[in-house]
């Protein structure tokens, strides 16, 4: 069995071998051709030379951070080959006009049309050197899941008349696409088959199947058309961390945008990520680091005022921390400063606070207002438990009786909670579950409609809220 790691490696390796070489006859290229400026006497001087020297390392370098954010490198099995192709065609471009921005912009011919065939010259270069490479791995990568020689621990959550069908098309495919499966997950409510040839769990055994068997990935096949016992099974799945995947014909019932990682055999939808593409999640986590950065480091002298006058005016800690539950279900601690009394829950008892709420301290009105109360959770989004923009995460006691009321909700965990969402920009604060319910919506909607542009356009319109001081 290759491991995942090591798999991804052989990529990143031949990339950055073969940037170097591509780059490097480039070089060479362009001298014989005239294309170069400062009167090198002969080829291995201008190679030689500090600024090409200087190039052979940094570009390379920044060749990688570009196949990096495309996304490449996130599922390095199972590669669909005209994505690759359209990956590398795309990535390769950018990379060309990058270089030639930065460092052919001094060397270009006096005549457009040369120019335009240097450019291609450089493009051509990039693409079919990086790209025979990545063929070849794939390619390898592809006979052996096909041919059996490398598959992947399966676990079918299902042990209905659907779920047993499922599997016996699985290993009557032409095209073998690597699913091993070691068991069945019976569903809460539904009929199971009593006689099967694999071995079946039950859902609290579920979690230790997984880690002592490695499993990879989650399988989900219902034999009933129940949207709340679905949507209950598959929120109890997120804290698994893995790939959860649903047949369209089921995965209808999720009101979300179907996903298709494979052409081959039965289709199968990935609903464990969001409908961004791989290239998407790492910019938008590239923009979550950046920006937390920044702020925190802008907001730090402002924030010790902050502090004092919290600290003035009632006693207390500065922060205030309370569990919620984020990315794939799991727990974390959500950081704010402290707009309430010390003993705001005293009795215990969960309670969700209004515009009028007594608890609130002086100071704590005017942090709400302009969202000051917030910052704080910009070290959420640098650890990794939050991103800058997402549905809001909620407590476990108010989760538990949102999905008792709207089992889509568990939809909400595929991607990381945010200190910002479309449900904050268009509803606002939640006083109570059924406003909960109602914010609920535009979070579902959000999720269907992920993509750079809109975060972007949260962000904008979150700023304009809180110069207005409409934040409450």
């Amino acid at each position: 069995m290759v491991s995942e790691r090591r798999q991804r490696l052989k990529y990143i390796l031949w990339d950055y071998v073969s940037s170097n070489l591509a780059w490097f006859w480039f070089n060479c290229i362009r001298y014989e051709l005239g294309a170069v400026q400062g009167g090198f006497s002969s080829l291995p001087a201008f190679l030689n030379s500090k600024m090409i020297l200087l190039g052979q390392v940094l570009f390379p370098l920044m060749m990688m951070v570009i196949y990096c954010l495309s996304g490449y490198y996130t599922n390095v099995f199972r590669k669909s080959r005209l994505q690759e192709l359209l990956t590398t065609i795309t990535t390769s471009a950018i990379c060309t006009l990058a270089i030639m921005f930065v460092a052919l912009i001094n060397d270009m011919f006096l005549t457009r049309k040369e120019n335009y065939e240097m450019i291609l010259l450089l493009w051509a270069l990039l693409f079919f050197v990086v790209y025979a490479g990545r063929f070849l791995i794939t390619n390898i990568t592809t006979q052996k899941i096909r041919k059996g020689k490398l598959s992947f621990n399966t676990i079918v959550v299902g042990r209905g008349s659907a779920a047993i069908s499922f599997v016996q098309r699985l290993e009557k495919m032409d095209e073998n696409q690597g699913y091993k499966v070691i068991g069945y997950v019976s569903i809460p409510g539904e009929n199971d088959v009593k006689d099967i040839d694999r071995s079946s769990f039950s859902p609290d055994e579920l979690e230790t199947v997984c880690r002592e068997h490695d499993v990879k990935e989650i399988i989900v096949v219902p034999t009933k058309q129940d949207s709340v016992q679905l949507l209950n099974a598959i929120n109890h799945l997120f804290p698994l961390n893995l790939p959860i995947k649903i047949t369209p014909d089921r995965y209808n019932l999720l009101l979300s945008r179907v996903r298709i990682n494979n052409m081959y055999g039965d289709l199968l939808v990935d609903i464990s990520g969001s409908s961004l593409s791989d290239s998407g999640k790492l910019i938008k986590r590239l923009m979550d680091v950046v920006i937390s950065a920044i702020v925190l480091t802008l907001f730090f002298p402002f924030g010790l005022i902050v502090a004092l006058m919290i600290k003035r005016d009632s006693k207390g800690s500065v922060f205030y921390s309370q569990e919620r539950l984020g990315y794939h279900n799991r727990p974390f601690m959500i950081h704010k400063f402290r707009t309430m009394v010390s003993d705001a829950e005293g009795d215990g008892r969960p309670r969700l606070s209004s515009n009028d709420d007594d608890r609130i301290t002086k100071i704590g009105h005017w942090l709400r207002k302009y969202r000051i109360d917030e910052v704080p959770q910009f070290w959420n989004v640098l650890k990794g438990d939050m991103s800058i923009v997402g549905p809001r995460p909620e407590r476990k006691y108010y989760v538990k009786q949102i999905l008792e009321r709207e089992p889509a909700y568990s939809l909400v965990h595929q991607v990381r909670p945010g200190i910002t969402s479309m449900g904050m920009v268009k509803y606002g604060y939640a006083k109570d579950v059924d406003e909960m319910l109602e914010r609920l919506r535009f979070d579902l909607i959000y999720l269907e409609n992920m993509s750079i542009v809109n975060d972007i356009k949260i962000m904008i319109f979150t700023f304009k809220t809180i110069a207005t001081g409409k934040g409450i």
